[in-house]
């Protein structure tokens, strides 16, 4: 149809005009006729529609950021929601994926709002990715929108401000903080339509913009009344589907059984959801154990392996020997899988290994096929389908493997805002060994979790200021990252409650297992390291003393990273220079030595020398060389040598790591990718 026979169905687009289909981020350049601020775009000039016909564009401001539901009614749940904001002259509208009115899920008229502005947070958690809030109040709601940067929500809260300055409601007093838990966190008042605490200015220089006087000749004209905004869409109810069992270890948290279905009700923490079972028992669940029923998340199926790499799968497949045998895996390209597949061929029990990338199409509604374009809606659909039908593969998907062992992934903490443990709930057993704090114990915690306790050596550490750090360390889980668990803080010595790794410390399982790894083990090594190191970069968590000695083995042979952030509370001369600051110099950038300037990219410089180290086995970095000698030869431009088991490759990558500038290395995320792709290189 054309543009005209639609233009009734179609009149909002007049309001908010045609718009890419997501949010311009990154290095992407801006489309043109369009200038850039940040990560929002101001549009300027005219674009066609899908149709080629010219429109106005009449989008100020256009993003993805995450809001947070309005709760109109007492049940209604509280979560955080990825969403695509527009305002125009008119309203401020957002959108689910797209600006098209089907996936339109709320508007606000701009006439309507009464006050714009930032969010004062200091005192809770934000849990979701973007960490930088500011409110809209209209009529008697109130829209918490987040932020990615603090430039993103200064272009915001301006261009709003800007819009509404002509507004007849603008709010005396406001609530600085948020509505939370039943009260606003700035004064304590109960009623959600409480007047403000604290007074409001429009802009900051405190003069309030106030419309022009009319003339007399239009004083008592009627101006129509503006558009009615269609009503918010209440939120769906969000059911999820458990992966893993889970056993509740306090009375608020709530059982978790494999497969069954769950209905969340908040997610005030990121890592702890609240939820409600079949049975409507209410209770605190690990958010990590569980998927949405309406996701497109593999991670309910026992077929799927998600931290296996090439030589991994074959190696499982091989070990398994059953014609069929396969999984799916993800693939060395971020977000796409591959389907790695076992057979024999002929009498002679000869047999192969294929890995099928899993294609999509290019068409609006995505599909997805292997080898023959039979196309599916998602991936579960393809492998149900193959695992009946070869259709062009070399044999059918017959037995899906998987490791024997797949244990459930750990959790912040014990549960939900349990960061102080008990030590009476703590039984010592052997001894691990002792390092810059103390010792550290094998132990268990209430008799049945197996756990790593390091008593604090008195005067080893700033202890006041780790306690307080402790509590955001605790938010960081990762596959990769060693858990920390918990701190017994109300005696001395105080104890730190760890996850429990096997094989203990990375340096030492090299050294007592040199000569038995091949190259692919050392390399999937560094993955590991680099998968944790990477979701600690995008947490903007520095590590400061990234070394084999810090990271730790479970029984399956996976590296954590471990001890990240604690040497800015160990007191000792080893870690300790001449002006204070402390590092191990062996594994430092020049930037870090002199200056004592810590970055991602710092760590960056340390990962390239713990590569070294997994490819040595084991070997002492500069082993023949005094600190003084290693800083003077580091300033001169020297290198660690390539080591035998590193290929040119490998060994290249290392070299990037120790460039000379913080900003001619790489990014973790980099890494990752690069070792990723040589992994899937040095098995094919």
């Amino acid at each position: 149809s054309t543009w005209g026979s639609r233009r009734k169905k179609t009149r909002w687009w007049w309001l908010v005009g045609s718009f890419p289909p997501r949010c311009h981020l990154g290095p992407q350049a801006p489309p043109a006729g369009s200038a850039s601020y940040g990560q929002s775009w101001i549009f300027n000039g005219r674009r066609k529609n899908e149709e080629g016909v010219e429109m106005n564009m009449n989008a100020i401001l256009e993003e993805i950021l995450i809001k947070r539901s309005q709760q109109k009614k007492r049940t209604s749940p509280l979560n955080y929601k990825e969403r695509l904001f527009v305002l125009t002259k008119s309203m401020l509208a957002y959108y689910e994926g797209r600006p098209e009115k089907k996936y339109r899920k709320g508007s606000v008229d701009i006439s309507k709002i009464k006050c714009v502005e930032t969010v004062k947070n200091e005192d809770i958690v934000i849990p979701c990715q973007n960490k930088y809030p500011f409110q809209v109040v209209y009529d008697n709601s109130t829209l918490y929108i987040f932020a990615p940067t603090t430039h993103s929500r200064d272009q915001w809260v301006r261009n709003l401000k800007e819009e509404i300055k002509s507004n007849n409601n603008i709010m005396v007093k406001y609530h600085p903080k948020f509505w939370t838990d039943g009260i606003y966190q700035c004064c304590r008042q109960t009623e959600k339509l409480a007047p403000g605490c604290e007074k409001y200015n429009l802009f900051e220089n405190g003069v309030k913009v106030v419309p022009s006087l009319m003339t007399d000749k239009h004083k008592f004209q009627r101006r129509p009344p503006p558009p009615i905004p269609p009503e918010e869409a209440e939120e769906e109810e969000e059911v999820v589907i458990a992966m893993y069992d889970f056993e509740p270890t306090e009375p608020h948290d709530l059982r978790l059984e494999r497969g069954q279905e769950y209905i969340v009700i908040e997610k005030n923490d990121i890592h702890w959801w609240k939820a409600k079972d079949k049975y409507g028992s209410q209770g605190y669940i690990p958010s990590n154990y569980v998927t949405g029923k309406k996701s497109n998340s593999l991670e309910q199926f026992e077929w799927y392996c998600r931290n296996l790499n090439r030589s991994q799968a074959e190696q499982l497949l091989r070990n398994e020997d059953k014609e069929g045998g396969f999984m799916v895996r993800d693939s060395s390209q971020p977000g796409l899988y591959t389907v790695s597949l076992y057979a024999k061929f002929g009498g002679e029990g000869l047999s192969g290994i294929r890995h099928y990338h899993i294609k999509e199409t290019m068409t609006s509604q995505k599909q997805y096929y292997l080898a023959e374009k039979h196309l599916f809606d998602s991936i579960p659909e393809l492998i149900d389908y193959h695992k009946h039908n070869a259709a062009g593969l070399v044999t059918r998907l017959r037995y899906p493997v998987t490791p024997k062992v797949k244990p459930s992934p750990t959790t912040a903490g014990f549960s939900y805002e349990k960061w102080e443990i008990n030590p009476a709930e703590l039984t010592f057993m052997r001894e691990l060994g002792s390092g810059l704090f103390g010792v550290v114990r094998l132990g268990k915690w209430r008799a049945q979790y197996k756990v790593a306790i390091k008593a604090i050596r008195e005067g080893a550490m700033y202890e006041e200021d780790f306690i307080e750090e402790a509590k955001v360390m605790m938010k960081l889980t990762h596959p990769k990252l060693v858990q920390l668990y918990g701190v017994c803080t109300q005696q001395r010595p105080i104890y730190i409650v760890t996850e429990f790794m096997e094989h203990g410390c990375l340096l030492n399982y090299l050294r007592q297992r040199r000569g038995h790894f091949t190259k692919d083990n050392l390399l999937t090594m560094c993955q590991d390291v680099s998968e944790g190191m990477e979701y600690l970069e995008r947490n903007s968590f520095i590590h400061r003393d990234l070394a084999a000695r810090n990271c730790l083995v479970n029984e399956s042979g996976v590296v954590k990273v471990s001890d990240f952030g604690m040497t800015r509370y160990v007191l000792d001369d080893q870690y300790t220079s001449s002006s204070g600051a402390k590092f191990p110099v062996k594994w430092c950038p020049p930037e870090v030595f002199n200056y004592s300037r810590f970055s991602s990219k710092s760590d960056v410089w340390s990962f390239g020398v713990l590569m070294w180290e997994v490819f040595t086995e084991g070997k002492m970095p500069f082993e023949t060389n005094t600190n003084y000698e290693v800083v003077t030869m580091i300033t001169q431009g020297h290198r660690l040598f390539r080591p035998k088991l590193a290929s040119k490759n490998i060994y290249g990558l290392m070299v990037m790591c120790w460039h000379e500038k913080p900003e001619g290395r790489p990014t973790f995320q980099d890494l990752l990718h690069r070792i990723e792709c040589t992994a899937e290189d040095s098995s094919s």
